[in-house]
C-alpha cells in the first residue's frame, strides 16, 4: 500500500518535514542543496518525528522566480531515489507545480505529489495523479509566487479560499484521482494578507469538515514575524508551534515544518488532549 495512504489511515496527526533542495528558499535555502546534506537532514528530521519528507527543489518564495522542470528534475530526482535507497521505510513527498518533475520524482520513489498550483501550472498533474495512484494535495494560492504578495485581497477569505479548494478537487476527481487521495491546503501566506491568514487559522474545522485531509503549512511564516514582532524566520519556531496545536484540534491532519522535534511535541500534546475531550 502506498506509504502515505497507510499514514492517513491512522488518523493521527502527521509531520511532513521540509526538505528543500534549492539555493534559494526563505529560511532553509541552500542548507541541504547536495544530495548527502539533504539526506543527512532527512535523518535528522525521521529521527525527530517526521512521517513525511517533503522534497521540492523550486523555491516558492515571495518573489521568486519558476525553475525549469529539467532544473528541478536534476535537483529532486537524486536526493528522492537517495532517501528510497537509504530509507526504504520513509513517506517521500515532492513538492512541485510540474508534471515532469512529479513524475521524475514518483519514478524515483517518491509516494506523494504536493502541488501549490493545485493542476493549474500543469494541466497534466490531475492525469498522472490519477494514473499513479498516488496522494496529490491540493493548495490555493492567489497569484503566482512572483507577484502573490504585491496585493492579495478577499471579500471573505475563507468562503473563497475553501470554495476554491473543493472545485478543484472536484476536477481532479473528474480526471480520475480517487477521492481518498486528496489532501487540500489552504495555502497559508500564498497570496494573503495577514487578516487572511488568521482567518484561514480561526476556520480550519471548516476545511477539515470537508471530508478531505488538510494540510497546514504555516511555519515560520512572515505573518506570525509581524504579529511577534521577530524578523528572522528561525526564531518563530514556537509561533509554529502554536499553529501546529491549533491545527491539531481543529482536525488537520498533516503539519509541514521545518523544526521537526517541537511540532512532534505541540502535535502529540494536542492530539492527546483531543482523544481526552472525545472520552
Amino acid at each position: 500500500m502506498n506509504r502515505v495512504l497507510a499514514l492517513l489511515q491512522s488518523h493521527r496527526p502527521l509531520i511532513m518535514g521540509i526538505l528543500n533542495v534549492t539555493p534559494d528558499s526563505f529560511s532553509d535555502g541552500g542548507l541541504h542543496f547536495h544530495p548527502d546534506a539533504a539526506l543527512a537532514q532527512a535523518r535528522r528530521m525521521l529521527a525527530e518525528g517526521a512521517d513525511i519528507i517533503d522534497v521540492g527543489g523550486e523555491s516558492t518564495r515571495p518573489g521568486s522566480e519558476p525553475v525549469p522542470a529539467a532544473e528541478q528534475i536534476a535537483r529532486v530526482a537524486p536526493v528522492v531515489a537517495a532517501l528510497r535507497a537509504a530509507l526504504p521505510d520513509c513517506a517521500v513527498s515532492v513538492d512541485t507545480t510540474r508534471a515532469a518533475v512529479a513524475e521524475a520524482a514518483l519514478d524515483a520513489g517518491a509516494d506523494m505529489v504536493n502541488d501549490v498550483a493545485a493542476g493549474r501550472d500543469d494541466d497534466g498533474m490531475f492525469e498522472l495523479a490519477a494514473r499513479r495512484g498516488v496522494p496529490y494535495c491540493l493548495m490555493h494560492m492567489q497569484g503566482d509566487p512572483k507577484t502573490m504578495q504585491e496585493a492579495p485581497h478577499y471579500e471573505a477569505v475563507v468562503d473563497e479560499v475553501l470554495a476554491f479548494l473543493l472545485e478543484r478537487a472536484a476536477r481532479a476527481e473528474q480526471a480520475g484521482v480517487a477521492r481518498e487521495h486528496l489532501v487540500i491546503d489552504p495555502g497559508i501566506g500564498f497570496g494573503k494578507r495577514r487578516q487572511d491568514n488568521l482567518e484561514l487559522l480561526a476556520a480550519l474545522d471548516r476545511f477539515a469538515a470537508s471530508g478531505y485531509p488538510v494540510l497546514l503549512g504555516t511555519s515560520r511564516k512572515r505573518f506570525m514575524g509581524a504579529i511577534c514582532q521577530v524578523e528572522t524566520p528561525a526564531e518563530l519556531v514556537p509561533a509554529t508551534v502554536a499553529t501546529t496545536a491549533l491545527g491539531v484540534m481543529a482536525g488537520a491532519r498533516i503539519f509541514r515544518v521545518h523544526d521537526v522535534k517541537e511540532n512532534r511535541q505541540a502535535a502529540d500534546i494536542a492530539w492527546a488532549v483531543r482523544l481526552a475531550g472525545r472520552g
